[in-house]
């Protein structure tokens, strides 16, 4: 149905005051039948049907209207003021038997006498009538029913299929959307636009109907007639959601129908509902919501995915790893959510163009920016500002996209009455920037820049400080309309500091920093309806500098020590098919072969075969120069799925994926730090292996506005890394003797229940899921609990939440959300005893006991401004409470001998409930 905006009919129109539901027809044929229980949409369906009528009005103004009227032979404008009056809305009907719906004024169907100059007489009645159908809904007609002739013309039409490709972006901006569903009916060929909006569908050669689709934006559809491969480029209007029902069209059913498994999809609108500790919308709090993934503790960003550590998940921001996602403690994460459009975590099924951790992938893109008018966005909350602008560069062509955060908590701070507050210090901020030009129908560039930095002190003179580093370049080649292909270069980096200056004679400077430079290129090729191929090869320098120990003034008399740096080179080629065998039916395989070479120069300490790992039993000392290849490490990464549909709304799929990663994080402490160590795989570490096997069912139900789903996983692990009880870490020049080698076990099932549309929507999880360890070496002295299986740090059977959304009205909106867990593992001291003369404390089993259950309950509400579309700026203000309940949770359990007494002490981040405000603008 064609809808009318009714700024535009105002302002291509003659109006003038009307009373509420006063309308002229010129059409007196009486309407016949009742009207009872139906929506608003529904009886303007009616009533087009059985007549020339055609309504224009705006879906917000009568998006919670119901008709209930008799007809009883009577005409249209009457039964119009009686649904229409009471709600004080306005209609008028044009000589052409066109319905236009209006709040506020009503408008005229004829010009006044006299306004014509062409030639009228005094007196007489100019009947023209005026065209209210705003220029961009009649664009947008005319682009449905005109024919869109492909490929170079053929009389007749050849037999056999064609290739179609071309990209989908917003006709208000310019960007690309993502996930937009294009396809044709009969046959039934569809596929989803990428992260580039692109998309390449291969049709039979003749005559269709295109029809495209997307969550928040105008249905559509474009005439072809298919004659050769060929581009069509395809420009969405954003969606006004009414209240009442919300619809949503595309990938409605992809959960069902996609070959992806353990792949959940995030928006920003999705992130921006969710109510978290200081109010502003939290990537990773979010991601935390979802089943399968956990963390350790209160305001921890460190995620446990599918009994995975910290560092098995690669975190990447336009194609840049990020080293440390989070800010101030890891109560803030490290992404401004006005800088971010779609967010995808793999959880397994894992494609093959990604590598190098064994858990997930966690990729997170930007928008491109505004192509046609310079916009801004952003919020004032009580830690922390934010503003986003953005752009043309060159109109149609490139756009700039900038964003900035910081935060004023040092202010807070100084102005508490609490001395230990006043003696801290805490703050950071965070820059981005995102360039995209488009030098040709063929050829794009895409730039990304960011920069974070934190530093905090509590109540002492030890200063940290962090900060990450980073940048890519993409170029986006397009060979023809079936193959693709997109180069990119980045750049990652992350350094920590920990200095201390009270006393100047041991005053000192720790640094530790980490650099990743990354070249990969990717193809994506077409061959057919029924295949999908991509392909394409990686590599990556990593460098390391383990520890640089300095004293800090000309006082100091602190020896300085450096641990010797080190740097690999990780290197990988794959290749991965889709494959269509029937349209209940899908495949894919895939194949990578990763190879890592641990490079010099460095200095490799060697044990005896068959001894423990210690200091005292270093044997010997090699010597290798820069550049030498010291140790390598190659094998294959198999990437298996299939998908079958029971029906259009029921399916089962399957996956099973190995992962290799060579590099990983030292760390004694339960949670995620920023003064954790990255280590590579060399000689006496070896590198992560995992495989994991994966199956789900899949139903939809109530028209695939409800989706449900189950899914059960198992994973192994080999050579992961647990610590020695009292392991030092920091400085150490060789780490492997703190470290055991470990096996890892994890399996689990997650329920999913989702509601995608309504007035009240969101969804609920529940996870069971189970991670041990087990140290079994043939040295006795390294075995961990006799060689048995232990519970993992963040072994957390029972996991449920609820993320339930409901909108008041077109201002009001209110969320909640409730989380509860299993409390972490914990190792307890049982006894004291004496030996030697001296006491000591007997410890349980590694993980045998746990501390307290996990529970929180989290309320905001959403106050949106006034809808005027002619304003300076949009604006909302979200009240929140955090921890509603005020429980206090654990976040570590810790033990201290005062007096010869072992007393035990609960330690919480949030033991209160915390509201916050904040206020967020755009324009």
């Amino acid at each position: 149905m064609p809808n009318s905006y009714r700024a535009l009919l105002l302002l291509f129109c003659l109006t003038l005051p009307l009373s509420a539901a006063v309308g002229q027809s010129n059409d007196d044929r009486p309407i016949q039948r009742n009207f009872s229980g139906l929506n608003f949409r529904q009886f303007v369906g009616e009533i087009e049907s059985q007549s020339d009528y055609r309504f224009y009005f705006n879906p917000r103004d009568v998006d919670s209207l119901r008709v209930d009227v008799q007809g009883n032979n009577r005409r249209l404008p009457a039964l119009l003021s009686e649904i229409l009056g009471p709600k004080n809305l306005y209609f008028a009907i044009d000589a052409r038997k066109r319905v236009f719906i209006t709040a506020e004024r009503g408008i005229r169907t004829e010009l006044p006498i006299g306004f014509s100059d062409r030639g009228s007489g005094p007196g007489d009645a100019d009947t023209n009538v005026v065209d209210y159908l705003a220029e961009k809904e009649q664009r947008r007609i005319t682009l449905e029913t005109r024919l869109f002739e492909i490929g170079r013309r053929t009389n007749p039409i050849r037999p056999g299929t064609a290739n179609l490709a071309g990209h989908i972006r917003n006709a208000a901006s310019g960007e690309p959307v993502i996930g937009v569903a294009v396809y044709i009916e009969k046959p039934r060929i569809g596929v989803l636009t990428d992260q580039f909006g692109y998309y390449s569908i291969t049709l039979p050669r003749g005559r269709h109907e295109l029809k495209i689709r997307s969550i928040g934006m105008k249905d559509t559809r474009r005439q072809i007639l298919l004659y050769n491969e060929g581009k069509l480029d395809i420009e969405m209007e954003d969606d006004v959601i009414p209240l009442r029902e919300v619809v949503i069209e595309a990938e409605k059913d992809v959960n069902v129908s996609g070959m992806q498994m353990g792949l959940e999809r995030l928006d920003i609108r999705t992130l921006k509902q969710v109510p978290t500790a200081f109010g502003e919308a939290d990537l990773l709090r979010v991601v935390l919501t979802l089943p399968g993934v956990k963390s350790v503790g209160e305001s921890s960003v460190g995620l446990n995915v599918r009994g995975g550590s910290t560092d098995q998940n690669l975190i990447l921001y336009n194609d840049a790893t990020i080293y440390n996602p989070s800010h101030l403690f890891g109560f803030f994460s490290a992404f401004n959510p006005d800088m971010i459009k779609n967010v995808e975590l793999y959880k397994s099924g894992i494609p093959s163009r990604y590598g190098g951790r064994l858990s997930s992938v966690l990729e997170v893109t930007t928008r491109d920016g505004n192509k046609k008018k310079l916009a801004g966005s952003g919020g004032i909350g009580l830690l922390t500002g934010r503003l986003t602008l953005e752009g043309p560069i060159i109109k149609e062509k490139s756009s700039f996209l900038i964003g900035a955060r910081s935060t004023y908590s040092d202010w807070l701070l100084r102005n508490l009455k609490n001395r230990a507050f006043q003696n801290s210090a805490a703050s950071f901020y965070d820059l981005n920037a995102h360039i995209t030009h488009e030098f040709s129908e063929k050829n794009t560039i895409y730039l990304t820049g960011y920069l974070s930095r934190d530093r905090f002190r509590l109540n002492s003179d030890t200063a940290y400080q962090y900060r990450n580093q980073n940048a890519s370049l993409k170029w986006k080649h397009i060979f023809n309309p079936k193959l693709y292909s997109v180069f990119t270069t980045s750049y990652s980096g992350y350094r920590y500091s920990v200095s201390s200056d009270r006393n100047p004679v041991n005053a000192y400077q720790l640094d530790f920093g980490i650099e990743q430079y990354t070249f990969k290129t990717d193809f994506n090729y077409y061959p057919t309806a029924r295949h999908t191929l991509d392909f394409g090869l990686s590599s990556t320098l990593y460098k390391l500098r383990p520890g640089n120990y300095q004293p800090l003034g000309s006082e100091s008399l602190i020896r300085p020590e450096v641990v010797s740096p080190e740097q690999g080179l990780e290197t990988a080629l794959y290749a991965g098919d889709r494959f269509d065998i029937s349209p209940r039916l899908s495949i894919s395989f895939g194949l990578r072969y990763s190879l890592f070479n641990y490079l010099g120069p460095k200095n490799l300490f060697v044990y005896p075969t068959g001894s423990r790992m210690t200091e005292a039993n270093i044997r010997d000392t090699l010597s290798y120069g820069a550049g030498k290849n010291i140790q390598t490490y190659h094998g294959p990464e198999y990437r298996i799925s299939a998908r079958y549909a029971f029906t259009s709304d029921a399916s089962i799929k399957l996956s099973y994926n190995r992962m290799r990663q060579y590099i990983h994080m030292l760390s004694n402490t339960t949670s995620m730090a920023p003064t954790d160590i990255w280590k590579l795989s060399d000689p006496n570490i070896r590198p992560q292996v995992g495989d994991q096997y994966s199956i789900g069912l899949y139903k939809n139900l109530k028209n695939n506005t409800i989706e449900t789903s189950v899914e059960a996983y198992y994973k192994t692990m080999q050579n992961m890394l647990d610590f020695q009880s009292g392991a030092t870490l920091i400085m150490n020049q060789h780490p492997e003797t703190e470290v055991v080698r470990a096996e890892g076990l994890a399996y689990g099932v997650e329920f999913l229940v989702k509601k995608l549309t309504g007035r009240f929507n969101g969804w609920l999880s529940y996870t069971y899921a189970r991670t041990f360890l087990r140290v079994d070496r043939s040295i006795p002295q390294e075995n961990i609990n006799r060689g048995d299986y232990y519970p993992s740090n963040f072994d957390k059977p029972h996991d449920v939440t609820w993320v339930g959304n409901y909108r008041i009205n077109r201002r009001f909106s209110i969320s909640l959300n409730f989380t509860y867990s299993t409390g972490r593992p914990i190792t307890l001291p049982l006894a004291k005893y004496e030996l030697g003369g001296s006491q000591r404390v007997y410890y349980s089993e590694r993980n045998r006991y746990r501390i307290p259950d996990y529970y929180r309950s989290d309320l905001s509400l959403n106050v949106e401004g006034n809808h005027r579309v002619r304003k300076l700026a949009h604006s909302s203000w979200t009240f929140a409470v955090y921890n509603l309940t005020g429980r206090r949770n654990a976040y570590s359990v810790y033990f201290s001998s005062l007096g010869g007494v072992v007393r035990g002490y609960k330690l919480s981040i949030f033991g209160q409930p915390i509201p916050t405000v904040t206020y967020n603008f755009k324009f």
